[in-house]
């Protein structure tokens, strides 16, 4: 997904917390003795930010430092706080590149979104900047950097939206799933997720590649979150029915993988959305999309659905350039919050 880098005018040890799955420091055997589904021990907003046994949760992402006025449309269950990257040159965790972890205005905003009774998911990666992966040396280090980001925003819920380069650099892409992997020994109660790039057919080569990674080093996943969003000029119209398709797809693939059955599977997915014009010039993802996603998320028993973005969500001005409406707003005709309150239910 983008990130907010741009100036204001992307049988395994997986869903840990539906199915019983191999034990830590197994090294991804499969006569690994099975653990029982760990608990998320974050409370009551942190277990809705995960999908509650009432239905499918609502977290948009939102910006880390800048507030929006849409921010608390739809009444999200939790947040996911876009994004933590590199400073660009050593292993130091930043907000969008641009905020020290412990700045005070990042400090408010977290307080702010809580305050609401959400809890926070810290989202590391995005489209843009350098993943943390790929300038940290050591899996210490990197495990090191990844907790400074949680502890800053006092969060138990963690978020790897990994694509592009960085999804496709196997090296990283081992560090990382160690450095979490270590990580959750630290943290017992620490609940991650993948935020991965689908298309309508499923998951890519280099996506599955990710998840057998993290299987590997016994990394404990909650969520697979799919990126129904930027297929390519040849995927024009329907993008609510893309984004069925595509988790359809996904969920054939994660069954495979996990050896799920097929409502675990569902548990263990969670779908987003570029709302309103997407990067791709004729895929435009509507209020009526919205609510078909919505109700299909339902019907499946899905994790939690979101969109990118709160910041985006409402209508461009008069004369709006359409660079401006992939930053600022959705480039459709709304009212402000209209797509929370589609994906909210």
């Amino acid at each position: 997904m983008r990130s907010f880098l741009r100036p204001a005018a992307g049988l395994t040890c997986l869903f840990a917390l539906a199915v019983a799955g191999c034990s830590a420091g197994s090294g991804g055997t499969s006569d690994a003795a099975p653990a029982t589904p760990r608990a998320s021990t974050g409370g009551a907003s942190a277990s809705a930010g995960s999908g509650t046994a009432s239905g499918t949760a609502y977290a948009p992402y939102v910006n880390a430092a800048e507030a929006s006025a849409d921010d608390a449309a739809g009444s999200p269950a939790a947040y996911n706080l876009a994004f933590v990257i590199s400073d660009g040159s050593a292993c130091t965790p930043e907000w969008n590149g641009a905020y020290a972890i412990d700045d005070a205005t990042v400090a408010a905003r977290v307080s702010a979104l809580t305050g609401t009774e959400a809890s926070v998911r810290v989202s590391f990666g995005g489209a843009s900047g350098k993943e943390l992966a790929a300038t940290c040396d050591s899996v210490a280090e990197l495990a090191e950097a990844y907790g400074a980001a949680l502890d800053a925003a006092g969060s138990t819920q963690a978020d790897f939206d990994i694509e592009g380069e960085e999804l496709t650099d196997a090296d990283s892409v081992a560090l990382r799933s160690r450095a979490i992997a270590a990580l959750q020994e630290e943290r017992p109660d620490l609940e991650v997720s993948f935020t991965l790039p689908v298309m309508p057919s499923g998951l890519d080569g280099d996506s599955l590649a990710l998840l057998t990674s993290a299987n590997k080093y016994d990394v404990q996943v909650s969520a697979v979150n799919l990126m129904t969003m930027n297929y390519g000029e040849s995927y024009a119209g329907d993008m609510g029915g893309y984004a069925i398709t595509s988790a359809t797809a996904a969920h054939a693939q994660l069954k495979g993988i996990f050896g799920t059955a097929d409502a675990d599977a569902w548990k263990g997915m969670a779908l987003t959305s570029m709302i309103g014009v997407n990067d791709v010039a004729n895929e435009t993802f509507t209020l009526a999309d919205a609510a078909q996603v919505r109700a299909f998320a339902e019907e499946k028993g899905i994790a939690w659905v979101s969109m990118w973005s709160s910041f985006r969500d409402r209508q461009c001005d008069e004369g709006t350039a359409t660079d401006d409406a992939l930053t600022n707003c959705s480039g459709v005709e709304q009212s402000a919050g209209a797509f929370a309150e589609a994906f909210s239910g």
